[in-house]
């Protein structure tokens, strides 16, 4: 039987270790949006920081090279039609007052572990047994819909490798009696983001930047 999930990003679902899991977005610090920023950023999607302070989208499908600061939650606007506090779970890449800042949700934290949709078969419970620990690429990690603001970010099967560079560490996958069924694409894969920003330095980047393709 086919599985129910469609593509939703990264859902924040708990910690690593014994950490307390509000499933929080950051407090400590203010992010934002450019303004004039016309890349849309949806809701569980992966995002960067820039060396201008701000944060955008990766700059590829598969995640990019520059560290990820982490998913992105929502942000707040003030609209340029009606000149009120907008919130929304996704940057429509236009509509808000040029002169305010967009502010913007991460979840940040480099302990923090998500759920993520596979997109294709993942074969049998062995095989996803096997790509516990391994590491993958998001299928895509640029896009979403406007309709529902979620992400389409998924997690590429065919990526799953030992590689170090790729983005997503597999940590194993949801028990959902709904997405069970290994032979098809949905099963939620539990990852945590091996490159974050706020982790260190990794092997495959350093520092901030305007990424390829942004």
């Amino acid at each position: 039987m086919a599985n129910i999930n469609g593509a939703f990003g990264l859902r924040p679902i708990a910690k690593v270790g014994s950490n307390t899991n509000s499933t929080g977005v950051t407090g400590y610090t203010q992010y934002e949006i450019a303004s004039g920023n016309t890349n849309a950023l949806y809701h569980g999607q992966p995002v960067i920081p820039l060396s201008t302070g701000y944060i955008d989208l990766t700059g590829d499908a598969a995640g990019g090279t520059v560290r990820l600061l982490g998913a992105f939650m929502g942000c707040e606007y003030v609209s340029s039609t009606t000149g009120k506090p907008t919130w929304s779970n996704y940057w429509p890449g236009s509509g808000a007052d040029t002169s305010i800042p967009v502010k913007a949700w991460v979840a940040d934290d480099p302990n923090q572990i998500f759920v993520i949709a596979t997109d294709a078969t993942w074969t049998s419970k062995a095989t996803a047994r096997a790509g516990v620990f391994a590491n993958a690429s998001f299928a895509t990690a640029t896009s979403g819909s406007t309709t529902s603001g979620l992400s389409s970010a998924t997690i590429g099967v065919s990526t799953i490798a030992t590689t170090l560079t790729l983005n997503l560490r597999i940590m194993g996958w949801v028990e959902d009696p709904s997405n069970a069924d290994f032979s098809a694409a949905g099963i939620g894969a539990i990852v945590r983001l091996n490159n974050h920003f706020n982790s260190g330095t990794p092997a495959n980047s350093s520092g901030t930047g305007t990424n390829i393709g942004i």
